[in-house]
């Protein structure tokens, strides 16, 4: 059991570090799109977007720095999340599993008959208490009269 905490464990902090590195591209999708100065490469293919204020993008020297340190978030994070699938288990085989999941059902169904079975003695002991408590009362009113 402990060792499939384990396995769920980094199961999680894999899914962490995928939406980590998901947000760090999208965030440098973001920058590289708001803060770059566009170019026109080509006479015949006009600028798609107006001309902007040149205090809304970074100079040449701080945004290729800038670039420099998204790509180098990107890689570090990919190394992260390299290290964590190659720490994941190796799959078990078909057969493996299959005896595994029998085991489980086989512990299910003794788990589910102890409930129904102590269901059933929960049941006999509320109708034996009922009982009693009817026929204290019972004694009672006739005591009365």
């Amino acid at each position: 059991m402990l060792q499939e905490l384990t396995q769920m464990d980094r199961i999680t902090q894999l899914q962490d570090e995928i939406q980590q590195i998901l947000v760090i591209m999208s965030k440098s999708i973001t920058y590289l799109t708001k803060r770059s100065h566009f170019l026109q490469i080509s006479p015949e293919i006009p600028l798609s977007t107006a001309q902007r204020d040149p205090a809304k993008y970074d100079p040449p020297d701080v945004f290729e720095a800038n670039k420099k340190e998204l790509v180098t978030d990107l890689v570090v994070k990919a190394k992260q999340i390299e290290l964590l699938i190659n720490a994941l288990p190796e799959p078990e085989n078909e057969e493996t599993q299959a005896r595994r999941l029998q085991g489980l059902e086989d512990e299910i169904a003794i788990a589910n008959a102890e409930y129904i079975s102590a269901v059933n003695r929960a049941k006999d002991l509320h109708s034996q208490i009922a009982e009693v408590l009817r026929a204290l009362l019972d004694e009672d009113d006739s005591d009365l009269l």
